[in-house]
């Protein structure tokens, strides 16, 4: 008997399909690891008031909205794909006078050296593979006693005890030092690496499954979730998770905030 046809592949609400690269709003199975992105943007979403912001690979766009609600002055979203930028200025730019959207390579940003005063980069140095010339472009656009934040997941929960990422479309990932190097050999100053953990409800389930919670996410495709599972996940929040500067190792996510020196 040949095997059932899997189901196809998540849409967001606007269309785009989520394969993994990427994660998307709106697609109830993808709740657990978009909150995860959202805890990143607010932290930012303090810093921008007033301010001109770069997001740098900003995906579908979400995060522009934030920080564009968040006070900045301008919100500028490159990515690479057309397509994914064709969706933000429909989206989030159409509906916002301060967010605007282009396709580029992150090498090779439109923008003036110092047009920035603060960017961001979630969840994009471990797809790359010119880290370096990467890092040198989000510099050379951010004003000097400006502010990039980067964040990525930690190699040691994300993929532990192997070097070689298991998300297929991470070509590097970063420990907690590791990222502090290269960021400092690209001549930025870390002020500050926090950590992204669990918050009290998801080590609650922890404690009682005695199982890593993104083990139960692991085991199998959503469609083959429990259905405690298939319920829980599109309930978690932002605020189910907590950022701390302790136990960077043991942490989900790592939130580099950098400041560019003076010339």
């Amino acid at each position: 008997m040949p095997a059932a046809p899997l189901p196809p592949l998540p849409r967001s609400p606007s269309g785009l399909v989520l394969t993994g690269e990427r994660t998307l709003p709106g697609v109830p199975e993808e709740t657990y690891w978009f909150q995860r992105h959202v805890v990143a943007y607010r932290l930012a979403a303090a810093r921008v008031r007033g301010e001109v912001v770069l997001d740098a690979g900003c995906g579908e766009g979400y995060g522009l909205e934030m920080l564009a609600e968040a006070g900045a002055r301008r919100v500028i979203g490159v990515d690479l794909e057309p397509q994914v930028v064709a969706h933000v200025e429909a989206t989030y730019a159409a509906r916002s006078p301060v967010i605007e959207a282009q396709a580029a390579e992150l090498m090779s940003l439109p923008l003036a050296d110092d047009e920035v005063d603060v960017t961001v980069s979630f969840q994009v140095i471990e797809h790359l593979h010119d880290i370096p010339g990467y890092l040198a472009s989000l510099r050379r656009v951010t004003r000097p006693q400006g502010d990039i934040l980067i964040a990525t997941p930690n190699r040691l929960t994300f993929t532990p005890g192997s070097d070689t990422p298991v998300n297929p479309f991470h070509t590097r990932e970063f420990t907690a030092a590791e990222l502090t190097h290269e960021l400092e050999r690209a001549g930025l100053r870390v002020a500050s690496v926090l950590g992204i953990h669990h918050g009290r409800r998801l080590r609650a389930i922890e404690a009682a499954t005695r199982q890593p919670f993104t083990d139960h996410l692991t085991a199998s495709a959503p469609h083959g979730w429990p259905a405690w599972l298939r319920t829980l996940v599109p309930r978690i929040g932002a605020d189910w998770f907590e950022v701390r500067t302790d136990d960077l190792d043991a942490s989900l996510d790592l939130l580099a905030v950098c400041r560019v020196p003076r010339a």
